[in-house]
């Protein structure tokens, strides 16, 4: 019985990582807000509130300056749904 509590106890856990992980907006707070503003409006860095793919780009690398390489730590999935949460910023 305790077996069966455990397994679900740690199922359960994986599911909520993996939930967490897709969360674009979660994300971005914890690795965008700080540069970029809590609305994608710009702070330190440029404003990107509604641009489609530039989350996407940045974390991958490829332009100027702290993006032009990969952000560590950001998956493809994780860098798709902060890419979708920025261009639904208004």
């Amino acid at each position: 019985m305790k077996r069966i509590a455990i397994t679900l106890a740690v199922m359960a856990m994986m599911m909520s990582t993996a939930a967490l992980a897709e969360d674009g907006g979660a994300l971005y707070k914890a690795k965008c807000a700080g540069c970029h503003g809590a609305d994608g409006g710009g702070k330190m860095g440029p404003a990107i509130k509604g641009k489609t793919n530039a989350a996407d780009v940045a974390i991958k690398g490829g332009l100027a300056g702290p993006h032009s390489k990969p952000i560590n730590g950001v998956s493809d999935d994780q860098a798709k749904a902060i890419g979708e949460f920025v261009a639904g910023l208004k």
